[in-house]
């Protein structure tokens, strides 16, 4: 297993960081359910090949994910890195159980550390920004929970470049503790974090963590235009309303991955993954795994690299259309 610096932080955090998220289909946004004993054989085997670095959020199953989480790892809860966020609506009829005040945060990292079974969290993370909150409560909010111990490092995910900006540069100003990880989706498919977010995090030294680098699971392979993706997989259950891309590109891409794979004796999903993690601005891989064997199979990418002529093949048939101003801007680069 690779190991990198989650961004500027000296925290070591394996290359492939394990989901949480499909533990359970209970609650918001959840892609399937698994059997506990399965859960634990998923975990058991991520430990045994070296993953040291566990995503989860408390909106997840309304904690569930966080439970199962904290029980499946067991007496090993301590010997790893678990982040997990605070922000999404835990009851619909508490208006103050949702967002990024001091109070909610506050509540949230209590609960947070009961369901996971710890005495503190490793990386805490907002997990979008909160229109109805000033950005200067949440930071001061986190900065105090730093000093008692409960969190160890900071995070957010889902922000624009400006927000992020934003807010380190409050955080530089008042001297607090400075995020370290910025998660976001990132994919063949999904690469417009590259026109303003990835600058921002270079800039001001948060590392990206890559979720759904799979597209939902389009990009497995299992899907082309011959056999579109059926009604009750992940990616039609789950991933369809947010992950926006077009289907001639993305069937395209998927026939380019299977002539890949086959160079590298690898699967699609081993040759995507491998893409998002050649790329320097990340600093580990969340995949989402419903069974051991795509566990299995997901891993395989950590085994070998792509070639740097097939890493650049894969950019330029994927290159998004530069936005403005990005495309003006390169007009004077050189000047």
């Amino acid at each position: 297993m690779e190991y990198r610096n989650l961004g500027n932080s000296g925290l070591k955090v394996s290359v492939i960081c394990l989901g949480a998220m499909t533990f359970t289909e209970k609650g918001w946004r959840t892609a399937g359910t698994m059997d506990f004993s399965e859960i634990k054989r998923v975990v058991d085997y991520a430990l045994d090949n070296g993953i040291n670095f566990f995503d989860t959020a408390d909106i997840y199953a309304f904690g569930e994910s966080e439970e199962l989480l904290g029980k499946a790892l067991g007496n090993k809860k301590n010997d790893v890195i678990i982040a997990t966020k605070v922000r999404g609506v835990m009851d619909e009829k508490d208006p103050n159980n949702r967002g990024l005040s001091r109070y909610h945060i506050f509540r949230s990292v209590d609960n947070s550390l009961k369901r996971l079974g710890r005495d503190y969290i490793d990386l805490y993370q907002l997990h979008w920004w909160d229109n109805h909150t000033p950005i200067e409560e949440t930071l001061e909010a986190l900065n105090d929970l730093i000093r008692m111990g409960k969190i160890r490092y900071i995070g957010i995910s889902d922000f624009a470049g400006w927000q992020i900006a934003r807010s380190v540069s409050i955080q530089e100003m008042k001297n607090y503790t400075k995020f370290v990880s910025a998660q976001m989706y990132y994919s063949l498919l999904g690469r417009d974090i590259e026109f303003e977010v990835v600058p921002a995090c270079e800039a001001l030294g948060l590392g990206i963590l890559a979720w759904s680098p799979l597209a939902g699971g389009f990009l497995t392979g299992k899907y082309s235009k011959d056999s579109p993706h059926p009604e009750d997989s992940r990616y039609s259950r789950m991933e369809r309303p947010f992950l926006r891309f077009d289907f001639e590109k993305g069937y395209f891409i998927i026939d380019e991955l299977k002539k890949i794979a086959e160079k590298y004796n690898a699967t699609v999903s081993q040759v995507a993954l491998n893409w998002v993690k050649s790329k320097s601005f990340i600093s580990s891989v969340i995949i989402g795994v419903r069974s051991l064997e795509q566990l299995k199979d997901n891993l395989g990418c950590v085994r070998w690299d792509l070639s740097q002529e097939d890493v650049e093949y894969l950019d330029q048939i994927t290159q998004s259309e530069r936005p403005y101003p990005q495309w003006f801007l390169d007009l004077f680069a050189d000047l």
